[in-house]
């Protein structure tokens, strides 16, 4: 019951920050023309910047957001670490890398699959190499520094390929992943990397059960029939191919899947099954909001999502370390 008026809660508030998104702009617009175009009464033009500009970014950044929530909180309940998420472990930025790969080999041109693929075989790689960690250390420290090793590594490939961009517009497309961005996403870009991240997200919650189970500890969760190897296959998978898709939507954005369950978890009794659907609909209204500020703040360039993002997640990242190493003094 607590964890339906949870979700309900959370699920109403996307809605209105989603609404909030289409009323929001370089121009803003007042309630009753936004209602008139999402109903299809309004003028022509209010109907384009509505259906074709305003909500499908706004529903880009909710749908990359609750992919990258839920990643975080099953990686947390699989590697019982708080400080664990896609971005931390590297999963984000090798899936960059790939897409990085593809537009700076002009790959993109060959099919629209391209991308997202290349997203989703750097998510693949990286979730692989720490979960093959994870079978061999139970150190939680050495799996969160060979993370940041990977990541490291594929910014510094990805600084390599800005480097060496063969022209500005590739360097440009480049820059516009490293930074993360849901301008100018359409309907089709969603739909392309819809496949993937359904199939991603229906393998973690697959999970759920298990990841209960393991809160005993590993040979308590065997003793009471869960299969660990299938478990850890279906969470990396399941994690490679949501965050893929995330990543080919957006680019890389960080933190998001560290902040969304940490502030979830006191209110589900710090069960892992019970913090996935709220963290992805906490981590989707929270890139929705980010995406409202990127574009309600004052620059001459537009800010990059994933730097928003990461200006607040970043902090909230801190307080977290803080306070874990706090209650393991």
């Amino acid at each position: 019951m607590i964890d339906a008026r949870i979700n309900i809660g959370l699920g109403v508030l996307v809605l209105l920050a989603l609404f909030a998104a289409c009323l929001l702009g370089s121009t803003a617009m007042e309630v009753p023309r936004v209602v008139a175009a999402l109903l299809g009464q309004g003028s022509a033009s209010d109907t384009i910047v509505i259906w074709q500009i305003r909500l499908p970014r706004a529903l880009a950044a909710f749908v990359v957001g609750a992919a990258l929530g839920i990643c975080g909180a099953s990686l947390q309940g699989l590697l019982r670490n708080p400080l664990a998420e896609p971005g931390v472990l590297g999963v984000s930025a090798a899936s960059a890398l790939g897409a990085t790969l593809s537009l700076y080999y002009g790959l993109t041109s060959v099919s629209p699959w391209v991308l997202p693929i290349a997203a989703i075989i750097g998510a693949l790689v990286a979730t692989a190499i720490i979960a093959l960690a994870a079978l061999k250390t139970q150190s939680v420290v050495t799996l969160i520094l060979i993370g940041v090793g990977l990541s490291s590594f594929a910014g510094a490939v990805m600084s390599l390929l800005l480097n060496l961009a063969p022209n500005p517009f590739s360097l440009n497309d480049m820059i516009n992943w490293t930074l993360g961005s849901v301008a100018n996403r359409s309907f089709a870009d969603i739909a392309l990397a819809a496949p993937f991240l359904l199939a991603g997200i229906a393998m973690l919650l697959l999970t759920r059960r298990g990841l209960t189970a393991l809160t005993l500890g590993e040979e308590a969760a065997s003793g009471l029939g869960l299969n660990l190897k299938s478990m850890r296959i279906f969470t990396v998978l399941g994690t490679g191919l949501a965050t893929g898709a995330a990543v080919s939507i957006a680019g890389a954005i960080g933190f998001v899947g560290i902040v969304a369950p940490h502030v979830v978890r006191p209110f589900v009794g710090y069960d892992p099954a019970r913090t996935l659907w709220p963290s992805a609909l906490l981590g989707g209204l929270f890139l929705v909001l980010a995406d409202i500020a990127v574009r309600l703040i004052p620059t001459q360039s537009e800010l990059k999502l994933g730097v928003v993002a990461a200006l607040i997640g970043a902090p909230a990242f801190v307080w977290i370390a803080v306070q874990r190493g706090r209650s393991h003094d």
